[in-house]
């Protein structure tokens, strides 16, 4: 399984107008397409940033697919106020205790290992954080994308509401930093949003 992210540093006032868009326009055409097993969203109010994520099938499926998508990129990108930055990912993992509802919130930690270690690290995230992870109140479901030629990789952990992410932060704040020593990893990034758009129908992965 692949997915597709497109990050946009967004005007704040313009992001409600944003998510319609996506919801009611771009994930009826997208999930439409070949191989496109869904696409959620991720919205920080306060800072602008929004992560609109595709899934698909294969990277065969992704990759046929950039060219018909990139002018409704920049068409979203210039309504937001921002400029679109596409990143491919393999899906590592993906667990899920349940299905988010409304008012789930999304904690994404980005890092960057050396590609030769990405397996162990991987495997670590399976074997040492998932299980902490489900323990946590409001625990809904998490994944890990990674690039292979990069050693980039991203975690994103959804909870059940704003309460239960605000909750968690001491937690995992603890949990980050000895998992990306056991991991070997370099840590890139900290973000907190609401799960705007959540249609994502990838299996479980572990």
């Amino acid at each position: 399984m692949y997915a597709r992210s497109t990050t946009i540093n967004a005007a704040p006032a313009s992001i409600d107008a944003g998510v319609a868009r996506v919801r009611d326009e771009v994930m009826p055409m997208l999930t439409g397409m070949d191989g496109c097993i869904g696409l959620s969203m991720l919205v920080d109010r306060e800072s602008g940033r929004c992560i609109t994520t595709s899934a698909w099938q294969s990277e065969e499926a992704m990759r046929a697919t950039n060219e018909a998508l990139q002018p409704i990129r920049d068409r979203i990108a210039a309504e937001l106020g921002g400029s679109p930055m596409v990143q491919e990912w393999e899906i590592a993992v993906l667990h899920r205790d349940h299905r988010s509802t409304a008012g789930a919130c999304v904690r994404a930690t980005w890092v960057k290992v050396d590609p030769a270690n990405l397996d162990r690290a991987i495997d670590v995230y399976k074997l040492a954080s998932l299980p902490r992870l489900e323990d946590l109140a409001g625990f809904c479901s998490a994944s890990l994308l990674v690039d292979r030629v990069s050693g980039r990789a991203v975690s994103s952990v959804t909870y059940d509401s704003q309460e239960t992410l605000d909750g968690s932060r001491e937690a995992a704040a603890s949990m980050r930093a000895s998992t990306t020593k056991d991991a070997g990893a370099e840590m890139l990034d900290v973000g907190e949003f609401e799960l705007a758009i959540a249609h994502l129908r990838v299996p479980e992965l572990t």
